[in-house]
């Protein structure tokens, strides 16, 4: 199979190692990821006794591999994940890894028992094989192996799904902005193609901003979930996967000039302050003003989220007292006002100069901000944007007021 994504080259296999390791520590459960011909590129997490040692057998480690490609072949023809058995009658799944519809590979997980009623239903992937039992002490580990509610080992696959398609499409617009460089550098040596090359630039450019996310955040909520799964009543953490999967959903959403509703953003940022209430319980809280009337008016994608991160990255997490953030959409008549106000200790001038002159300011998530002010004068004009104002003291916070046109979906 000639795949022209490969894996390797679109994700970064050690960023991939450290979700891979998040996710196993914090559900409890078995992972790797193999590459379209099923060889692991990542190094094995949580992997039970019986796996861990049968893989160390190159015979028995052929039939893992071998279940393993055919456990992400059937989640690639699929589209979604494929719970199956193993040669050894271990209940697995596999999550497709996909861009394009070309299949990259696949989150392969698992290595446990369900009740047994419901394993009687899974089939096997490939043919059961017995070999492994002419070993005493394989059969001891494989009957010690521990079981999990199937329910619960369902929804660990979906979550996973939405986790790795994520990560693909971010890895994926890493690789566009490298083409817009390779792209500008052409426009100077064909100007007659100016005009179309400059429309396909900024299509990419508003699918890379828009997939500028912190993978820290990410993490947390995985590490998060896996602690309410053991310690919460299972509604909680439905209601927080629900959040989480209503993210990703939104992350990953397709839009072909970078536009979505407000209603729509707001139900993004909801659900994640939402999260982070799971998180941080009383260390903050936050307040909606937006009137229905604004709820259908087309804004940027993903345009309040670099604000609301840097809420908590730069006024939750250094501070013991409370914080406050406030989100408030206004108009003049002709444009729509939305003002995000918290109570943190403020951005000094020579900052807020950094930030608005593009000079890039990681300590105060100043390339977060840009990039909403970039997006704007994009997409609406040079007279849109954001404006910054703070006193730079302690406990008066900042205001932060996005401009952009009241134009609503028709």
């Amino acid at each position: 199979m000639n795949n022209k994504y490969p894996l390797q080259e679109i994700l970064d296999v050690e960023r991939l190692q450290t979700l891979q390791d998040n996710f196993s520590k914090s559900m409890m459960i078995a992972l790797v990821v193999v590459d379209e011909k099923g060889v692991p590129v990542t190094k094995p997490s949580g992997f039970s006794d019986f796996c861990a040692r049968s893989r160390r057998n190159p015979a028995l480690a052929q039939h893992c591999y071998d279940c393993d490609d055919a456990g992400g072949r059937a989640a690639m023809a699929a589209c979604r994940p494929v719970v199956y058995r193993c040669y050894c009658g271990f209940v697995e799944f596999a999550v497709p890894i996909m861009i394009d519809n070309h299949y990259l590979g696949a989150f392969i997980s698992g290595q446990v028992k369900v009740e047994t009623s419901k394993e009687a239903e899974i089939p096997y992937i490939l043919a059961e094989n017995g070999v492994w039992e002419e070993n005493p002490m394989l059969v001891n580990l494989h009957e010690n192996t521990k079981r999990m509610p199937y329910e619960r080992f369902e929804s660990t696959a979906y979550t996973l799904l939405h986790v790795a398609s994520y990560l693909v499409e971010q890895a994926y617009a890493n690789n566009i902005q490298r083409e817009l460089h390779q792209k500008d550098l052409a426009l100077t040596n064909e100007l007659r193609k100016r005009v179309d090359i400059e429309r396909s630039l900024h299509e990419a450019e508003f699918k890379a901003l828009s997939y500028q996310i912190n993978p820290h955040f990410l993490f947390n909520v995985l590490n998060t979930i896996g602690r309410l799964a053991f310690l919460e009543n299972a509604q909680r953490t439905e209601n927080m996967v629900h959040d989480f999967s209503d993210m990703m959903r939104y992350l990953l959403r397709k839009s072909n000039n970078g536009l979505i509703t407000l209603r729509n953003e707001i139900n993004y940022v909801n659900s994640y302050m939402s999260i982070q209430k799971v998180r941080m319980s009383d260390r903050f809280d936050y307040i909606f003003s937006i009137p229905d009337k604004y709820l259908d008016v087309i804004c940027p994608f993903l345009i309040l989220q670099p604000l609301v991160e840097n809420f908590f990255n730069y006024v939750v997490e250094p501070r013991e007292i409370k914080s406050h953030i406030h989100i408030k959409a206004t108009d003049d008549g002709h444009d729509v006002i939305i003002e995000v106000t918290d109570n943190g200790d403020g951005i000094s001038p020579q900052d807020i100069e950094h930030i608005l002159s593009g000079n890039e300011n990681r300590q105060k998530g100043g390339i977060g901000i840009n990039n909403i002010q970039n997006r704007l004068q994009l997409l609406f004009g040079e007279r849109y944007g954001l404006e910054i104002a703070s006193p730079h003291k302690p406990k008066l916070g900042t205001s932060i007021k996005l401009r952009f046109p009241m134009q609503e979906v028709h």
